[in-house]
């Protein structure tokens, strides 16, 4: 569009007539690519130089009546103005020539808006700030009062003179006596700097080329950056109109001056109050994505530790300086450190607040086991094992925190508690590291942060506390550890298979005591009716539809264990897989004068059992300590936990053997196979033995464990 063409379009348009909208069309007309460059960032700091200078000494005049010494901002580089030296003239002389009234105003504003058209949003504005600034700077040469023109020496004494003479030039002197139009001058001029400040606070945000997904607000800054660049540069024009008005001495008639409308003043209020506060939201949504980058590299990145994630995904900015804002002691109420945490597993239990009564129950069985021996199992210490609980909801209202405090109280759960979280932050991450779908997850962490497990919950719900240390490995290593043993059971009934898809409670059993396998089966039968309406049982014994089956299963097991010994990972110093391991338990086991009985619950095996303790914990159901009916535990666990019970009170184990028939286990270093030992088995001759650290002095010299 030519200049002629935005006078004759412009010329009789007020723009307090138009509506943002209006306004924004009109400019748009002027943009075109930015292909102009200008150094922005020292045009700026030249001119607000001036302004700054400039605004002091006349709130000084206005103040006292005098100007006081004050002198430009050292350091400022005035090289990059040059080249722009003939523009700003130009702009600052058609500013000045401006006719009264605010269409004219608007006709000068398109007409510079028109020959800045290829220079950046930014620019346009800080050009136009620098030709105001020629026109304002001119109020720094307003005379001195005597008492602060005494000088030292010839050369200043000239440089007053001359100073004095080009504010005569410039009328200066006039604007002694118009210290009330001053007022309302700088009044203006410190609001379009304000303009000024945010299109700078702008340009420095969409400099960081956030998109405008992540950001969605600045797709409302990018609307109104050239309505907020046309007022700039609108007021600037009237400012500069103004001075022309102060330094004309005939201008002594008030009716013969130029005064903006009313509105104006409220028209500019609104536009800044609007932009200012769409800035802050941008700023508070980059600060937000920045935290968020931040927090995930701490999450993603090495060489971190477990406070610090949890700091990381719970932990707000403002909270950062004391966890004890939000973690709790679920027990006892009390306020804890994260910190506490430091060189821990945690079990991050993440969950609403509704239909959780199940895992809670679940993880309760598990805080309790693992404060129980064996305190160590394959390497792991059960008290490096933590649980916390992140309760997440979508707002902490009244309703839900007395919900949270009642569970608290009813379930009196022992682990620690993040109370009112409502980091968004946080909530993201939680959402994107683990994956959390507003269904209850119970992932792993190591003491270094790592995530080891993404949901111990499957696990923990079928192996309990057998599923110790709970890493992801456990599940398959518990899962596949017994496919061997299924194998051949379901070469001997194929009924089998049946019942482990339905998930059936199955007691498989045998022994040379024909007395015991009797009476343990009619004891069986006799639980299995009492409870077989919540609880599926099913039993098999080895060998009761045919008794060649019996040599047979245990001549395959002899020979899985003898081919293992001569693979890898099998056997050998140092190395026993976990089914290797099994193997020679049940192979020992084999041994029990009395019989021995497999408790598992569908494919997961959950006991390995001596015979006369598995028919006693069987016969005395009634004496349970923990009941079946409120659901407390799974029939599992309160049958593991009697059995335990038992064989404790029967005092210490008593040893048993095994005759050794693989010439390659001499020379192996085997480990007692009962679980609640572990000790390396002493080898003397072709023996092996081992007593559990205590004295059997009776003990035959055959392959013996505890």
């Amino acid at each position: 569009m030519s200049n002629y063409q935005i006078a004759s379009s412009n010329v009789l348009q007020s723009p307090l007539e138009l509506d943002d909208d209006q306004i924004l069309e009109n400019v748009y007309k002027t943009h075109f690519h930015c292909v102009e460059k200008c150094d922005v960032q020292c045009l700026h700091s030249v001119a607000s130089n001036v302004i700054h200078h400039s605004i002091a000494i006349t709130d000084c005049l206005i103040n006292k009546g005098s100007q006081q010494s004050d002198q430009f901002h050292e350091g400022s580089s005035f090289g990059c103005v040059q080249q722009l030296t003939a523009k700003l003239k130009r702009i600052a002389c058609q500013m000045l020539c401006t006719g009264r009234g605010d269409k004219y105003a608007h006709h000068t504003t398109m007409l510079i808006l028109e020959q800045l058209k290829a220079y950046s949003w930014d620019a346009k504005a800080l050009i136009v700030q620098a030709a105001f600034a020629l026109e304002f700077g001119k109020l720094s040469h307003i005379p001195q009062s005597q008492s602060q023109s005494q000088s030292q020496g010839e050369v200043v004494d000239q440089l007053l003179e001359v100073e004095k003479s080009l504010a005569e030039l410039n009328g200066l002197p006039s604007l002694r006596q118009k210290s009330e139009e001053l007022v309302i001058l700088n009044g203006l001029v410190k609001k379009v700097m304000q303009m000024i400040g945010c299109i700078r606070e702008w340009k420095e945000l969409i400099s960081k080329e956030y998109e405008i997904k992540e950001v969605p607000i600045l797709s409302q800054t990018l609307h109104q950056i050239p309505v907020i660049v046309y007022w700039t540069i609108f007021t600037f024009v009237t400012c500069t109109a103004q001075i022309n008005y102060f330094t004309t001495t005939h201008h002594t008639n008030r009716d013969n001056r130029y005064e903006l409308p009313k509105h104006f003043d409220h028209r500019l209020d609104g536009i800044l109050k609007s932009f200012q506060e769409n800035l802050e939201d941008c700023k508070k949504q980059i600060e937000a994505i920045e935290d968020y980058t931040k927090r995930k590299n701490i999450i993603y990145g090495g060489n971190k530790d477990i406070v610090r994630v949890l700091r990381a995904l719970i932990i707000s900015t403002h909270q950062y300086s004391d966890s004890r804002q939000i973690v709790y002691c679920g027990l006892n109420g009390q306020p804890v450190k994260i910190e506490d945490l430091k060189k821990k597993h945690v079990l991050l239990f993440i969950s609403g607040l509704e239909n959780i009564q199940d895992e809670i129950k679940l993880l309760k069985g598990i805080y309790e086991k693992l404060k129980e021996e064996p305190r160590e199992v394959e390497g792991y210490r059960k008290e490096d094992f933590k649980i916390l609980w992140i309760p997440i909801v979508d707002e902490w209202n009244e309703r839900n925190k007395k919900d949270l405090e009642k569970m608290l109280e009813d379930t009196k759960i022992g682990w620690y508690v993040v109370k009112d979280f409502n980091f968004k932050t946080g909530m993201r991450l939680i959402r994107e590291v683990f994956k959390y779908k507003d269904k209850s997850i119970i992932p792993l962490l190591s003491p270094q942060g790592q995530v080891e497990n993404d949901d111990t919950k499957l696990l923990l719900s079928v192996w309990g506390i057998d599923g110790f240390p709970f890493k992801a490995s456990d599940y398959t290593r518990l899962t596949q550890q017994w496919n061997w043993f299924w194998n051949e059971i379901t070469k001997l009934n194929p009924r089998m298979k049946d019942f482990i898809e339905d998930d059936y409670y199955i007691f498989i059993f045998g022994g040379t005591s024909s007395k015991w396998i009797e009476e343990f089966e009619t004891a069986l039968n006799t639980l299995k009716r009492q409870i077989e309406t919540t609880v599926p049982i099913e039993l098999y014994r080895l060998g009761r539809d045919d008794s060649r089956v019996v040599p047979r299963f245990w001549i395959a097991i002899d020979s899985l264990l003898a081919n293992r010994k001569h693979t890898k990972g099998g056997g050998g110093e140092g190395v026993m897989d976990f089914s290797t391991r099994e193997m020679k338990r049940l192979l020992f086991l084999k041994q029990d004068p009395k019989g021995w009985v497999i408790l598992s619950k569908g494919s997961n095996v959950k006991l390995l059992g001596q015979g006369e303790v598995m028919y006693r914990t069987v016969k005395e159901f009634e004496k349970w300590p923990r009941k079946l009916d409120d659901q407390e535990v799974s029939f599992d666990v309160a049958f593991k936990e009697y059995y335990e019970r038992i064989k404790l009170k029967d005092g210490p184990p008593k040893c048993e053997h095994s005759e050794i028939t693989y010439p390659s286990d001499i020379l192996a270093r085997i480990p007692c196979p009962n679980v609640d030992c572990g000790r390396s088995m002493e080898v003397t001759s072709v023996n092996y033995k081992c007593c559990h650290g205590l004295e059997q002095p009776n003990v035959a010299p055959r392959s013996n464990l505890c």
